[in-house]
């Protein structure tokens, strides 16, 4: 007889596998304290205006105010959003998570009129407070705010978009809330017999399964039950899509595309390059499938058969101790200043690391200045999920390693250079497993991951990437997103970058209902210039070359102190070419052929 089982609660949870977010505020009551005193720090802001070109002291002087005011309404926010994500089932969490991203919005609304009223100042007063020495910390700052006089409206106009920030976000809302909230997905049964409620946290078990049917029912339960809800799931992503669109116009962007890459100061060649420079190494991506169908002896494979492991007779389970132990010595050549701090990571309780009932799906690293660089995650016990603690445990080094150097002004680094840190580890994690693992097996299982790692964050990712494109473009031509449509274009999409060696079940075609990085606003394609960025850096890492290892903690450290490229340049990698994302994609067919080799 099967045996069903179900999620604990986060409160069932042993402590020490929960984050302690008591330091950020003991309780609720600590809270709503803080919370009450933003709006004598949003008046003490609002003060400035109409004084910002009285003198550079009093410009330096209303920086720091509205810093203050921002450092606390994160703080609040960053809290909210913790405890809700434990359980996105309690309203009462939701509710200050939704009071928090409000405030968010009415100050983006009052204080609308900041740049607005620089930007108006004559020239030559703009000019005499660059070349300011009250103003010299501010001077990245006065440039980055010239930069987009072109596509900043008016006080009344800027007023407006702020205030109406919180509804204009409204679709990615109910899609979170819905996809993470409500939408519950059958009971199947896995390898073993055992009845399991299908969740996103352990999609991914299932298709690791070397039990093709029980891939294959994982894989029609997820899609069936999107399926059912592709009208309403449509209708959000259109309404994200036609936000991004409103935004870009009235800002005068050329499109969706341009207004995203504005603020990193990335230029559109460097989007298409990421594109055209991995259609052009499709083939190996078709090799490696080719090499998949082989393994598995099967003539073709299908969308659920590229996740499970190539040697399933050496599926790993591992525990979380196990876990830690191997990330920490995969670190280990960062240096023990990196490892002491690490350390902290553990210690003092960041990360919540068991899958429950209600809990957000995923996993991420959040925080702001004032609190931990937490971590999120579902953890079942796969290799997999060792990775995505080195992952995550990357974006919340380099979190903390940049709060540590900079002031709060410049601490937050871009997205753009965030993936860059976590795949870092995850490659350092790959190289310390495989040279400390003898076993033929396990070492092949690695080079299988290792394809995977490519192939999820290089090739996937800038299918998404294209997709993303694709939408926005057709949205900015009238052409609304229909169900049909989105259908249509994604499962064509899909067998673009899939090739002739995978025939995929129609349900694919349904994937994009279920992707939340489509509400980011072109995210993804960071996920590839990151890896092809962590490909170079961590060999340099590896090669033991202590100024290479400086330049690479360098970047962990730069905050937003320059622009993006010249950040990573400053690392050793220059992404404004396609050189890194090619040379990246040749080190996945040299690991496809020796994985061919081996098997």
């Amino acid at each position: 007889m099967s045996e069903k089982k179900t999620l604990p609660l986060h409160s069932e949870l042993p402590v020490d596998k929960t984050w302690d977010i008591a330091v950020i505020y003991k309780d609720i009551a600590a809270w709503e304290a803080e919370f009450a005193t933003i709006g004598e720090l949003l008046d003490n802001a609002i003060a400035f205006k109409g004084r910002l070109g009285e003198s550079a002291a009093t410009l330096a002087d209303a920086f720091r105010t509205c810093d203050k005011l921002n450092r606390v309404i994160e703080k609040t926010y960053t809290y909210a959003h913790l405890l809700s994500d434990e359980d996105t089932s309690i309203s009462s969490h939701r509710a200050l998570v939704d009071r928090a991203s409000a405030r968010y919005a009415d100050i983006s609304g009052e204080l609308s009129w900041f740049e607005p009223e620089l930007l108006a100042l004559p020239d030559t007063r703009f000019q005499e407070y660059l070349a300011a020495p009250e103003l010299q910390f501010y001077h990245r700052t006065l440039t980055e705010i010239a930069r987009s006089k072109p596509h900043t409206l008016s006080d009344k106009e800027e007023r407006l978009l702020g205030l109406a920030s919180d509804v204009l976000g409204s679709s990615s809302k109910t899609f979170s809330l819905f996809n993470n909230a409500d939408l519950k997905f059958p009971v199947i049964a896995n390898e073993k017999g055992e009845e399991l409620e299908l969740t996103h946290g352990n999609y991914i078990n299932f298709m690791e399964s070397h039990v093709r049917d029980v891939r294959k029912n994982a894989f029609c339960a997820l899609y069936d039950t999107y399926s059912r809800f592709r009208n309403t799931l449509s209708s959000t992503l259109f309404g994200e899509i036609k936000t991004h669109a409103f935004s870009a116009k009235i800002r005068n962007y050329p499109s969706s595309l341009e207004a995203a890459l504005h603020g990193d100061n990335v230029p559109v060649a460097v989007y298409d390059n990421l594109i055209s420079t991995v259609h052009h190494n499709l083939p190996a991506l078709f090799k490696y499938f080719g090499v998949r169908a082989k393994a598995m002896k099967l003539e073709k494979i299908d969308m659920y058969d590229v996740y499970n492991p190539l040697v399933p007779e050496c599926r790993t389970e591992v525990t979380w101790e196990q876990a830690c132990k191997w990330v920490r010595e995969a670190l280990k050549p960062l240096g023990d200043d990196y490892c002491a701090k690490l350390d902290n990571a553990f210690k003092q309780r960041w990360i919540d690391v068991m899958e429950c009932r209600g809990k957000r799906s995923g996993a991420y690293s959040s925080g702001c200045y004032d609190t931990f660089p937490y971590v999120l995650l579902n953890f079942t016990g796969t290799l997999s999920d060792v990775f995505t603690l080195a992952h995550e445990l990357g974006h919340s080094m380099h979190s903390f390693y940049s709060r540590e150097a900079q002031d709060y002004h410049y601490a937050d680094y871009r997205i753009f250079v965030a993936e860059v840190a976590s795949t870092t580890n995850e490659l350092l994690l790959h190289n310390y497993l495989l040279n400390h693992n003898k076993d033929k097996n396990f070492r092949l299982y690695l080079l299988n991951h290792h394809c995977d790692q490519f192939r999820g964050t290089i090739y996937r990712q800038t299918m998404f990437a294209e997709f993303e494109k694709l939408i926005h473009e057709k949205v900015e031509n009238d052409i609304p997103l229909t169900a049909d449509l989105l259908c249509e274009e994604y499962y064509n999409l899909n067998r673009k970058y899939h090739g002739d060696n995978v025939e995929p079940d129609q349900r694919i075609n349904m994937e994009w209902s279920r992707i939340p990085h489509f509400y980011y606003d072109f995210y993804v394609y960071k996920y590839a210039t990151g890896l092809s960025a962590a490909a170079e850096l961590s060999r340099n890492i590896l090669s033991g070359d202590q100024a290479k290892l400086n330049a690479y903690l360098g970047f962990l450290k730069a905050g937003d102190t320059k622009d993006v490229l010249n950040i990573m340049k400053d690392a050793g990698v220059d992404l404004s070419t396609p050189k890194p994302i090619d040379a990246a994609l040749s080190e996945f067919s040299a690991t496809v052929d020796q994985l061919a080799a081996e098997l």
